[in-house]
């Protein structure tokens, strides 16, 4: 590093570039992935760096291989792979709690390696709530000691994790501007990281084996939401309650003429789940659905006010039910829970707005938030990150919505395996990836894209649903923070920073230095993107290393591990954001289980990473 570095007006321009990123990612006042877009074309209007290279994060390593592994995270998925997890946890545990947390949390950590971990949050949350079911072990006990330990698992290979992705593109860019005479720092392969991910993963399930029952208690506060119970669960937390009963409009009705909701809004209106006008009949009836004289009406609700709101409005009342009878089927339909990640289109819009009756014949019952239950006027709740949707319609419908991954079904629903006679398939696909990046010199992104390529043609997947499994908010976010990092590095803000860090911390030891860093990309991923926080600080970690004579990579594998060991906020990691709203957890939830993890990942990491990398 060049000493007595002045900072300079492209200097300036790139800390003002770091400053508006994070004041935009906080706040949330735009889009994350607007926000890199935003950042990539101011980077390219003032030529921070040349034109020919700002394009170049969207074919770059680190985006290819998280899109091959995003797809063969969905390929494992259809063909049912991770439900035969669910029943080989249940088998190996035999009825004891501790021994099901720790195959869960084994299996989860171990799978993170190789699947993304937002992704195979999404997958295992389906599978814990039916462990919990089948079992009667809280929840609460299962999912955030689960998503703990995905987090920690996806540090023991380079495909999982999206810092780890980017570190080998974030190196590459370094090495372009080393210092005259200073060694070109060594990319990581695929399972290079290992010794330092797998001690990681076991201080996460021993801490979870030995403190889950002190920092996690049965008690009612700690298990809100339990997916996949019975009718008596949705009536004692939502207060969806009582019976399907038939509601036949009369000529007399005040209901001729008025639509689904117009009706829904009337004082005492039970639950209006399914409509037969003339010879059609359908579950979930879209709001402006007309209802005429003659019109049967699917009633959910408690006898007595479903009773009153026919007599209030001249309808007939049917116990039996003649026309709804095989769609209340509970083999073809009923209530099931589900979570609204943090990349959902659904986030920031009415639930009125979604139109899910007309689009996929699906009903929101209610919207459960933190310890709030939105039931009435529910048409007009503005849906966040880890809503819990109370959804009910057909198990077909269901899946079929659930497939554009805007929500993920947390409830376990009879429906059929995805071609499970694949599933050969696509272990062998996804192993030749893995041979591919471990023992030969192609790059991983090209191994990747073979194992995706593969599945691809062998029919685990169709294109369709191979852009369907495709986070494309990760993805744009990513190619398009890439040039900023690599910003940093051309205009010498990198340099000049860490010129500065050392001017007061030059005495420190090495290991000291390496906490100070690691702590700085911990605290810059709890208010932005585990991926911004690399970008952010990789660049300046590695002119850290150069000028205190330590080994930049390592400084640079501190801080794409620590970005992604982020327990503390649930709204700083997706995974964090799946499972709070299911297992009913608030914010001292996370801080009290999550900040002694934090610091135990801490020491863990700088211990191994000093003793592998010597």
């Amino acid at each position: 590093m060049n000493a007595g570095l002045t900072l300079t007006h492209d200097m300036l321009l790139v800390l003002a570039l770091l400053a508006f990123t994070v004041l935009m990612l906080v706040l949330e006042w735009i889009r994350a992935d607007l926000v890199a877009l935003l950042i990539v074309v101011v980077v390219g209007v003032t030529r921070l760096i040349p034109a020919e290279q700002l394009f170049d994060g969207f074919a770059g390593n680190a985006v290819i291989s998280l899109l091959a592994v995003m797809i063969m995270g969905a390929g494992l998925d259809r063909t049912g792979v991770l439900n035969q997890a669910a029943t080989l946890i249940l088998r190996l545990a035999g009825g004891v709690e501790s021994r099901l947390g720790f195959l869960i949390n084994a299996m989860a950590g171990g799978l993170s390696s190789i699947i993304q971990s937002q992704a195979l949050a999404a997958l295992f949350l389906p599978i814990t709530s039916r462990v919990s079911a089948r079992t009667g072990v809280p929840l609460s006990r299962l999912l955030l000691p689960m998503a703990f330990c995905i987090l920690a698992g996806t540090n023991t290979t380079m495909i999982s994790n999206s810092p780890l992705i980017l570190l080998n593109d974030l190196i590459a860019n370094a090495n372009r501007h080393l210092p005259l005479g200073a060694p070109t720092i060594e990319p990581f392969s695929l399972f290079a990281i290992t010794p330092v991910g797998v001690p990681l993963l076991v201080a996460g399930l021993a801490y979870f084996a030995l403190f889950t029952r002190r920092l996690l208690p049965a008690d009612e506060e700690s298990t809100a939401v339990t997916p996949g119970r019975t009718e008596t669960y949705f009536a004692e937390t939502y207060g969806i309650d009582g019976e399907v009963y038939e509601l036949t409009v009369t000529a007399e009705s005040p209901l001729v003429g008025m639509s689904i909701a117009e009706a829904e809004a009337l004082r005492g209106a039970p639950l209006l789940l399914a409509i037969k006008n003339g010879d059609e009949v359908r579950l979930a009836p879209p709001a402006d659905t007309m209802i005429w004289v003659g019109t049967v009406l699917g009633a959910l609700g408690k006898r007595e006010a479903v009773t009153e709101f026919a007599n209030l409005n001249l309808l007939k009342t049917q116990n039996r039910l003649a026309y709804f009878r095989d769609m209340f089927n509970p083999n073809r339909a009923g209530i099931a829970e589900a979570v609204v990640p943090p990349n959902s289109r659904f986030i920031k819009q009415a639930v009125g707005d979604l139109r899910l009756r007309k689009r996929f014949g699906i009903s929101v019952l209610a919207v459960y938030r933190g310890e709030e239950v939105f039931r009435e006027d529910v048409r007009k709740v503005s849906l966040r990150a880890g809503d819990t949707l109370v959804l009910h319609g057909l198990w077909r419908d269901l899946t079929l919505a659930a497939e554009e991954r805007d929500f993920v079904v947390v409830t376990d629903y009879p429906k059929e395996e995805h071609r499970p006679g694949k599933i050969w398939h696509a272990l062998a696909f996804f192993a030749l990836a893995m041979g591919l990046g471990l023992f030969t010199d192609m790059k991983l992104s090209v191994a990747m894209l073979t194992g995706a390529v593969g599945m691809l043609l062998a029919g685990v997947l169709d294109m369709e649903e191979a852009y369907q499994a495709i986070n494309w908010k990760t993805i744009f976010t990513l190619a398009c923070l890439i040039p900023l990092g690599w910003a940093m590095d051309s205009t010498g803000t990198a340099a000049w920073i860490a010129q500065e860090v050392l001017r007061h911390l030059g005495s420190w030891p090495q290991w000291a230095l390496q906490a100070v860093i690691a702590v700085l990309a911990l605290f810059f991923s709890q208010v932005v993107s585990n991926v911004g926080a690399a970008v952010i600080m990789v660049p300046m970690a590695i002119n850290i290393a150069l000028a205190a004579n330590g080994n930049p990579a390592v400084y640079a594998l501190i801080v794409a591990i620590s970005t992604s060991n982020s327990f503390i906020i649930a709204s700083a990691n997706p995974v964090l954001t799946i499972i709070a709203g299911p297992g009913g957890y608030r914010a001292r939830d996370f801080l009290r289980v999550g900040l002694p993890l934090t610091v135990l990942l801490l020491v863990v990491l700088l211990v191994s990473v000093n003793l592998v990398f010597r």
